[in-house]
């Protein structure tokens, strides 16, 4: 009897890791390994019995301790001599508000770190620097891109932004959104539309529109409401986009997954953003 062939274990999925630290020039002064030490030291009072908590010889304890106190410019560590228990050691007050500081920062690196790992590394999925970044806004569509180009106008800018996949928007902005939010070509902007704000026609290959923003692509979902439905439409060249309209328009267009269908709205319905 042949025997079975071994069972290939499932491979396991790719996952980001990161650690942050801080530094003063091209020295290190310690990350999360150096600052469990000091909260060590604020908790046990001893370097002894801190070195002992965090799993280092007193030697290791005291060299770190010895470094971050010269690279912080004001001691984080302080020794006192003599007394019944035959001195003690604790952080300063300088030394505490690093610590404490350091790990508000950590808990948003990590929270970071989870977003970008649960929506990067799926492959099979468009990458969304607005879910990264866990941007709320109630515009229903969210795209990101580089700016390609900004025309100036006398009032008002043009700004246009091609999207991974090739596709161009463009959003009319005031020349002050335009000097607020730095825009300039080559960096990564957001574009958000409402839903409200998308039309959706059939049929149009003959027709002229004076909407600057067309969309062909396909329709791959119809959510019907009480009184609106939100069509879903597959963009050609990558990405998608949602619309609201009512039931009436719906069966008048023929909308059904798998129609033909262009997205169409104005270049002032374009919100844009970039990060901070």
């Amino acid at each position: 009897m042949t025997p079975a062939p071994p069972r290939r274990k499932k491979p396991q999925r790719l996952t980001l890791e990161g650690a942050i630290w801080l530094a003063r020039g091209d020295e290190r002064l310690g990350g999360q390994d150096r600052m469990a030490l000091l909260r060590a030291v604020a908790q046990q009072g001893s370097i002894t019995h801190a070195a002992k908590a965090v799993g280092l010889s007193y030697k290791g304890a005291w060299d770190a301790i010895d470094a971050m106190n010269s690279l912080a410019g004001t001691p984080l560590v302080e020794r006192s001599t003599g007394g019944r228990g035959g001195g003690s050691t604790r952080l300063t007050a300088h030394g505490l508000r690093l610590v404490e500081r350091f790990e508000e920062i950590d808990a948003v690196h990590q929270r970071f770190l989870r977003l970008l790992d649960a929506q990067s590394i799926d492959l099979d999925q468009d990458f969304s620097l607005l879910k990264v970044i866990n941007m709320k806004t109630s515009a229903r569509n969210q795209f990101v891109g580089t700016v390609s180009a900004v025309r100036a106008g006398a009032v008002n800018d043009e700004v246009e932004l091609t999207l991974p996949g090739g596709v161009r928007l463009v959003a009319v902005v005031t020349r002050d959104s335009t000097e607020a939010l730095g825009l300039r070509t080559s960096m990564t902007a957001m574009a958000l539309v409402k839903s409200s704000s998308v039309l959706v026609a059939t049929g149009l290959e003959d027709a002229r529109l004076s909407a600057r923003n067309q969309l062909p692509g396909t329709v791959s979902a119809v959510t019907p409401g009480a009184v609106n439905a939100e069509v879903l439409i597959d963009i050609d060249g990558g990405g998608s986009i949602a619309a609201t309209v009512t039931q009436a328009s719906v069966k008048h267009l023929g909308l059904a997954v798998g129609v033909r269908a262009v997205a169409f709205f104005k270049a002032s319905s374009v919100i844009l953003a970039v990060t901070a």
